[in-house]
């Protein structure tokens, strides 16, 4: 079964193909289009035999007078490059079996991947107040979808669906009831499927039964969030109504003094607008040193800058807070896992976070670490440290091609009755 699986942004539609046998995907192609709607809109690919060559039918496409002006026009052009001859992904459309969307918010309604129908598209429009950002696009993206694949079955993957587990007095804020039972006002986390991925992962890893396992997952990146996953289950997670709140992110501030925005707009004179602005665009790291991209902070931090050395320490500050709150949730740790952009790839800021993890019994082997190990702490930790790449496309994808089997196998037997 061939799945087709989309991200889709407010100017962009990134996507991948796999092709899913027996709970296994095999990825075949993978591509972003870009600037959707403007006169530079591009398209970048690569399929899986060649993953950073661009495929024949790329040039011509890029060069088509014909804009790219919408979620559709993006879409029929990914078809046109997953039918080119020398990729030889696809034969014919027809053989997209099944399309897998990341939709960012599902609010309370959805625990878990769900096949899109009238209903699914009413909650997510639902959603939309929570995550204006968001949600909007993956409906253009399913709305498109429909166009083109027509009678294809679409599955929504959420984000908030693994935090569904986390219990009412981690999720209830402090506030009025009333703004939660009449507006839904608690904390949902987001990036989810990546947390769900890389903690079952780090059980693999652990080799002990899942029921017992107490893994703490970092997903740091130019957005970040933390998660206590206890039993296999999310029991708490560091984002909350919005992807605003939590530890430091690139432009965002994460937990803050809730005065704050009232003193920015009764004190400082701000307007909603520019406080939402300042909050969503201007703060985290780049808000303390000018720049967001943690390559360029650590560079300029060896290089003697003060402001980018601040914000390196804060970041670690921040992310090691929220480890050591969850060690004391769930009465211990066995695995601290890192995860995304700066998880992956930042050795120096991994070490940072850990530096006083000693007191779980986490300790970082630097030989390890440097050489971005999947295990990075030493051999006599009793709390294990790992790096594992996420990978929230291959979650949609055998989600998607897991949902579409069982409404085909549903369909087959009515037929027969």
């Amino acid at each position: 079964m061939k799945v087709l699986v989309l991200n889709t942004g407010s100017s962009s539609v990134k996507y991948r193909v796999y092709d899913c046998k027996g709970g296994q995907a095999r990825d075949l192609a993978r591509g972003i289009v870009e600037r959707i709607g403007s006169a530079t809109a591009e398209i970048r690919c690569s399929c899986a035999s060649s993953t950073d060559t661009p495929c024949a039918a790329l040039a011509a496409i890029n060069e088509s007078e014909s804009v790219i002006s919408d979620h559709r026009a993006a879409i029929n052009r990914i078809c046109q490059i997953l039918l080119c001859d020398a990729c030889g992904i696809l034969e014919d459309i027809s053989e997209i079996r099944g399309i897998g969307h990341r939709v960012v918010h599902g609010g309370e309604q959805f625990s878990a991947s769900t096949l899109i129908d009238r209903h699914v598209i009413n909650a997510i429009e639902d959603c939309c107040r929570l995550a204006p950002l968001h949600n909007p696009p993956a409906l253009q993206g399913i709305r498109a979808c429909d166009e083109v694949f027509p009678g294809v079955p679409q599955v929504a993957v959420f984000d908030t669906a693994f935090h569904s587990t986390i219990p009412p007095e981690a999720y209830h804020y402090p506030l009025p009831m009333e703004l939660y039972k009449e507006h839904g006002v608690r904390k949902y986390g987001f990036h989810g499927t990546s947390h769900l991925y890389v903690s079952r992962k780090a059980v693999d890893l652990l080799d002990m039964p899942e029921e017992d396992t107490r893994v703490i997952t970092c997903h740091l990146g130019n957005g970040s969030s933390i998660s206590a996953v206890k039993g296999g289950k999310c029991i708490d997670t560091s984002m909350g109504l919005t992807p605003m709140g939590g530890v430091m992110m690139g432009t965002r501030p994460g937990d803050l003094d809730p005065y704050l925005p009232l003193f920015m707009t009764k004190a400082l004179g701000m307007s909603v607008d520019e406080v939402d602005k300042t909050l969503n665009k201007k703060s985290g790291l780049l808000g303390i040193c000018g720049h967001n991209d943690m390559r360029d902070i650590e560079e300029r931090a060896d290089q003697g800058d003060a402001a980018c050395q601040l914000a390196l320490d804060m970041f670690a500050n921040r992310v090691a807070h929220f480890i050591g709150s969850y060690a004391m949730a769930m009465n211990g740790c066995d695995a601290i896992v890192f995860t995304a952009g700066i998880g992956e790839n930042d050795a120096a800021m991994r070490k940072r976070i850990l530096e006083n993890a000693g007191y779980l019994g986490c300790f970082v082997d630097d030989a390890k670490n440097d050489n971005k190990h999947v295990e990075i702490s030493t051999q006599e930790s009793t709390c294990r440290a790992f790096v594992i790449p996420t990978n929230e496309e291959l979650v949609i994808a055998t989600d998607t091609a897991k949902l579409v089997a069982q409404t085909t196998s549903l369909d087959k037997a009515a037929a027969v009755n």
